[in-house]
């Protein structure tokens, strides 16, 4: 327990408990006096209960109360029924069972909780271990339960593995047919339906307390008598036989209902939740309201397996579940022994005979493209230039070898049994072929690195004489400077001497000084704090008395006032005791308060008589450390007036030194103001300098500064010009929209408003059926909102109802035409800031859209989004939809508020002309608002849901360029695991020395990895996007590469070698300098992530590797591996390029025996990596990790401010 985190009371508690279930076991009773009652059996029995109710720290009397009666609640009041022997018998079990269930729920509660088990976690990993179908010679309820969750298993066992077979046949297109299989849904309809079901038979049979065995039996035989999965047993009218999966089990109903009752009594939850202990108070501190007039509450055993093995089976159908099926040899138990007909029924019965058949009857040999180019591409070298894929040069491969039985699938291709014998055959004697070749190379090179060798001995013999020589002339040189510098260090030493007896000198007066001054200010210090101190403790004691006053005068008049209630009280009692005799033990707990608050008020009497005394101690301590304080004050004024006499005598031995340091003093002065005088020089030659370079760099500032207003006038001009022409359209507008009003009025007096509402409102509706506010759009509303159009001034009144609505739907529709515009455009940055998410921000900003309870523009905005994100060219539209959305969802994380959206501010409005005159010679930026400070908005619901579907559109984004990037790399990864060899490519046409033949395929595939993470990081800066999420995407990329490569290297033998440990060493150092050269701000950690592969690379390239034990292995050269991957490693590993061997047999052996031990882990039992796909970041990291965007730095593009919506829409907002 201690090791599990229980505290020592905590298992001292649980062994009292424990202990207080044996003892309660151990009572029995006997008949009472009266009718249907029970009493303690005898003293033994007695001395259990006692001790049963002292470990339960409760009272013994209620604990036999509770025992031997049960109370029953009625309308007129509560009735106490006495129970005989064998329901108190019950009722004590009944206690035991219910304690010890609370103790193992709140067990496995704590262990649970020190494990560390997190329960937010997303990803789990479970092991359900179950033995199989039981039939015995009596099966019970028990029996039964265990055969219905086999049944389930063995459902989802079927429905999983037999269509796995035909699933990857479907995925891989290739002609097969479906394959029937036993399906079990008509048993656990039979069992586990409703309302007519096994289980709900006996849930209600146990509800009736007459019920017995042969009701149940005999209902069920009514119920399901014609049921074939059901019959009725042979020599027994209560039995039953139900045809299970594996075979028929009889069960016996005898005890069915005893076992599937589970009473909880109301009365034995109420006294241990009372109980001193507070362990087992705590165990029953939840209870449930009581709702029912009985002391029992039923609970059916039978349902509540049956909710959890529901539970159970939701798991497993959410997980990804791998079989592991255990056949019993022998029933003997013996070894080296099969009985081969059990052998064979249990494997039919688990279903793996119809696995073995149905794989049978396709094709057992299955491979990917890759998987048998690399093995066979050999047989066919004309082809292996890379022109054609993988799955046609599998088909011509096939194809020259005149095969047939093969079909070819999407990714795989599927061969039947003995012809990948065929293709092994062959192959060894193209390789056969190839060898011979390699010898006669092989020899040549012999011959080539021999001459080498001499030529090299030449050239070290010439290069040692010459050596030599030089290094004769040399020692002559250092043996004069080594001269010089002896005598240069003597004279240094000998001065050096001199100037520091001096300097010791000075500092030993000075610190004698130093001394007297600190002590002098020290005796002030501690004479000041001993006042303070004193004082300090005189007014603390005068709060405390007067407190201690106060606080005994609160008390005596609290006892005063408890006694007048208690005796008022008292005096209702015995009134009422007068019509009730039940209620004199109430009587005497409160005559029993009573003496206990006379107790207390003698207590609190004598209580102040002791303060009184203990307060006058304290007086007379006080006094004692005044006096004390005093003393020593006056023994360190003694003691001052012997430093002073001290002072007199250093002072003077301080003026002969002064004498001495004068003439030291004049040489050190000359010698500090030629130095001096050399910095001042320097210092004003750089001055000079700089203030030069700073006229340069302001008078190329003025020349820039006066080309920028040039070129700002000119815009600026262009500006107003284009304003006043959209202002004459816009009045030109407006008159023609009056002469309308004013015809429409006209027409509006012949027609009803009924025939002309409909007309003009219908398009809308039809178009924006989603959006609220236009459906209210004719509302004087209850739920009217700040929508955009609320914006601008009234129509005037004399335009009828339907063409206002009319003018206010164009109106919504110029904006959502502009949204769009800036969603479906390819707006551009500003200053390194994204201009739509800036002016989308705006936008909604100026319509006070946050503001609204209701509106439809937040979903027009994630629907444009969301077809836009859906376009074929996605490497360019999703890094620039990356910048946009981030920046705009930092926005509202920043500016928006979640406490004002209960509330609808309300607005003044202005008159139409007024909101349509635009001042002149301002930018409409200046009428939004925006060129002032940005202070916080309060946000209704609309707006805080769409910052989190904002949150989601950003996380959808960042997951689509990094599974496109894994898609674009992964390719590249299959060519780079594995060092090419001679034969590809050239196809044995053209010859390469040793020294040259990888250099091309290094340089091209490994530079094909290179140009990728160059194009991506281009597309990403092209596109300004954050440092953070290029850092995030470019570790996880680095991380698939660390996945793909370790994966592969630990799948395929022929990669474990020493030479193409040393081709991927080569191809990592390529990736260290880009990873170099990006620098830490884009790259982050990305070469940690290629921990795995850098580590067993370089396990592959050491020599003597016999020598290295485990040890040395896993601390210094693989720390970050498992045993399992290294010795996967070892036992792949094989050196075709020095022919030495692997680690030595020891350590092998040492390795396996670890595995061993470990496979029962089904955690640490994989040696393979899995990727990564959870998203590497929050939105309190992106406000953190982002800059501050200010959207007034950034303009309206030119492009939209030629519509004249955009001047509607950036009118200045009412206040």
């Amino acid at each position: 327990m201690d090791i599990v985190g229980i505290s020592l009371a905590d298992q001292e508690a649980i062994f009292r408990t424990l202990a207080a279930i044996l003892h309660l076991g151990n009572v029995e009773f006997s008949p009472g006096k009266e009718h249907d009652s029970s009493i303690v059996k005898d003293s033994k029995s007695n001395f259990h209960l006692q001790m049963s109710a002292d470990l339960f720290m409760c009272d013994p009397n209620i604990l036999l109360a509770t025992l031997c009666s049960r109370s029953i609640q009625t309308h007129e009041g509560s009735i106490i029924k006495a129970l005989d022997c064998a329901a108190a018998t019950a009722s004590r079990d009944a206690l035991a069972k219910t304690v010890y269930a609370r103790l193992f729920d709140w067990l496995v509660e704590n262990i649970n909780k020190s494990v560390g088990q997190d329960l937010n976690s997303m990803m789990q990993i479970g092991v359900l271990d179950i033995y199989g179908f039981e039939c015995f010679r009596n099966n019970s309820f028990e029996q039964f339960c265990i055969n219905f969750a086999n049944e389930k298993l063995q459902q989802h066992f079927n429905e999983h593995v037999f269509k796995m077979e035909q699933e990857e046949y479907k995925n891989e297109e290739i002609n097969w047919s479906y394959i029937e299989f036993i399906d079990n849904q008509d048993i656990l309809d039979l069992i586990e339906k409703k309302p007519l079901g096994i289980i709900s038979l006996l849930d209600e049979a146990c509800m009736f307390p007459k019920s017995t065995h042969a009701t149940f039996s005999t209902k069920l035989f009514r119920s399901f008598g014609t049921h074939p999965r059901l019959e009725k047993a042979k020599f027994s009218e209560t039995d039953f036989t139900l045809s299970h999966y594996a075979g028929k089990v009889n069960y016996q109903t005898e005890s069915f209902l005893d076992k599937n009752r589970d009473y909880v009594v109301v009365e034995h939850c109420n006294l241990l939740s009372s109980s001193k202990c507070t362990f087992i108070s705590g165990l029953f501190s939840s209870l449930p309201e009581e709702t029912s007039r009985s002391s029992y509450k039923f609970s059916s055993v039978a349902s509540r397996f049956k909710q959890q093995l529901q539970a159970l089976m939701e798991t497993l159908n959410a997980t990804e579940p791998h079989y592991v099926r255990c056949v019993k040899p022998n029933s003997l138990n013996q070894p080296q022994k099969f009985e081969n007909q059990s052998v064979i029924h249990q494997l039919r019965c688990g279903g793996v005979l119809e696995a073995v058949r149905i794989s049978l009857a396709g094709y057992p040999t299955r491979r990917s493209y890759s998987d048998f180019v690399d093995r066979f591409g050999l047989l066919a070298l004309d082809h292996l230039d890379g022109r054609i894929s993988e799955k046609s040069l599998t088909q011509k491969i096939l194809q020259k070898l005149s095969l047939d039985n093969f079909q070819l699938g999407r990714t795989k291709v599927f061969l039947r049994a003995g012809q990948i014998g065929l293709l092994d055959s062959r192959r060894n004697e193209v390789l056969n072929n190839a060898a011979r070749l390699i010898q006669g190379r092989f020899l040549t090179y012999n011959a080539r690195k021999d001459f080498t060798r001499t030529r090299r001995a030449a050239i070290t013999l010439q290069s040692y004489c010459r050596g030599c020589l030089a290094r004769s002339i040399l020692a002559s040189k250092r043996q004069i400077a080594a001269s010089l510098m002896i005598q240069k260090h003597t004279r240094r030493l000998l001065v050096r001497q001199a100037f520091l007896q001096t300097y010791t000198a000075v500092v030993v007066v000075q610190s004698f000084i130093r001394g007297s001054s600190v002590r002098r200010k020290f005796m002030c210090i501690r004479e000041h704090r001993a006042a303070s101190l004193i004082q300090a403790t005189w007014r603390y004691q005068k709060a405390c008395w007067a407190s201690k006053k106060r606080r005994k005068a609160v008390i005596s008049i609290q006892c005063a006032w408890r006694q007048k209630v208690a005796r008022r009280e008292l005096r209702m009692l015995k009134l009422a005791a007068n019509e009730a005799g039940a209620l004199r033990e109430a009587k005497n707990k409160l005559e029993k308060k009573l003496e206990d608050l006379t107790w207390r008020l003698t207590l609190e009497k004598r209580l102040r008589a002791a303060s009184e005394d203990s307060r006058l101690v304290e007086v007379s301590k006080l006094q004692k450390g005044l006096e004390t304080l005093k003393s020593e004050l006056d023994a360190e004024r003694s003691a001052v007036v012997g430093e002073r006499n001290k002072n007199g005598l250093l002072v003077s031995q301080l003026e002969e030194a002064k004498k001495n340091i004068a003439t030291l003093q004049t040489n050190l002065n000359e010698m500090e103001e030629l130095n001096k005088q050399n910095s001042l020089l320097r210092t004003s030659l750089d001055s000079l300098t700089k203030q030069n370079m700073e006229m340069e760099q302001e008078l190329l500032k003025t020349r820039k500064y006066g080309d920028d207003t040039f070129n700002k006038l000119q815009g600026v001009e262009e500006e107003y010009s284009l304003l006043q022409r959209n202002m004459q359209s816009l009045e030109e507008k407006l008159s023609s929209l009056e002469d309308e009003n004013h015809i429409l009025r006209q027409k509006a007096l012949s027609l009803s408003p009924m025939n002309y509402f409909p007309g003009t409102v219908k398009p809308l509706t039809e178009k924006y059926a989603g959006a609220p506010m236009l459906h209210n759009i004719n509302q004087n509303a209850v739920y009217e909102t700040p929508t955009p159009t609320k914006l601008f001034a009234p129509l005037p009144h004399s335009l009828s109802e339907s063409r206002r609505s009319r003018m206010l739907v164009d109106r919504h529709e110029e904006y959502h035409d502009l949204l769009l515009r800036c969603i479906k455009e390819d707006l551009g940055f500003m200053d390194d800031k994204p201009i739509a998410a800036c002016v989308i921000y705006k936008c909604l900003l100026q319509w006070r859209v946050f503001e609204a309870e209701r509106t439809a523009t937040f979903d027009f905005i994630i629907e444009a989004l969301n077809d836009v994100l859906k376009v074929d060219n996605e490497n360019d539209i999703l890094p620039y939809w990356l910048s946009n959305v981030s920046a705009l969802l930092c926005l509202l994380q920043r500016n928006l508020r979640s406490n004002g959206f209960l509330t609808t501010p309300r607005r003044s409005v202005g008159s139409m002309g007024s909101n349509l005159r635009m001042p002149q010679g301002k930018s409409p930026l200046a009428l939004t608002g925006a060129e002032e400070s940005i202070s916080h908005v309060d946000a209704r619901y609309p707006a805080i849901l769409f910052k989190q579907q904002l949150t989601a559109c950003l996380e959808k984004i960042f997951g689509l360029i990094r599974d496109n990037l894994k898609k674009e790399i992964s390719p590249l990864l299959s060519l780079c695991i594995q060092a090419p060899k001679s034969t590809r490519g050239s196809a044995g046409k053209t010859s390469k020395s040793p020294g040259g033949a990888p250099q091309q395929p290094l340089s091209t595939h490994w530079d094909r990895i290179i140009n990728f993470l160059d194009s991506l990081m281009e597309r990403l800066q092209k596109n300004h996007v954050p440092s953070f999420f290029i850092r995030k995407l470019i570790t996880q990329v680095f991380s698939f590469i660390n996945i793909q490569l370790f994966n592969s290297l630990l799948l395929r033998r022929e990669c474990c070698t020493f030479s193409n440990g040393e081709y991927v060493k080569s191809g990592l150092a390529v990736l260290e300098k880009w990873i170099t050269d990006a620098t830490e701000e884009f790259a982050g950690t990305s070469w940690h992530e290629l921990n795995y592969i850098r580590q067993a690379v370089g396990f592959l390239v050491i020599h003597q590797k016999r020598r290295k034990t485990l040890e040395e292995i896993r601390q210094d050269l693989c720390p970050a591996l498992s045993v399992r991957q290294i010795y996967r490693i070892c036992t792949m590993y094989w050196d075709d390029k020095y022919s030495t061997q692997s680690v030595s047999n020891e350590v092998v052996a040492t390795m396996r025996e670890m595995v061993n031990k470990d496979s029962q882990n089904l955690v640490s039992n994989s040696f393979l990596l899995d990727d990564d796909l959870s998203i590497p970041f929050s939105t309190e990291d992106i406000s953190k990790a982002i800059p501050v965007i200010d959207p007034r730095d950034v303009d309206v593009p030119v492009s939209l401010r030629k519509s004249p919506s955009v001047q509607l829409l950036l009118q200045p907002a009412p206040v």
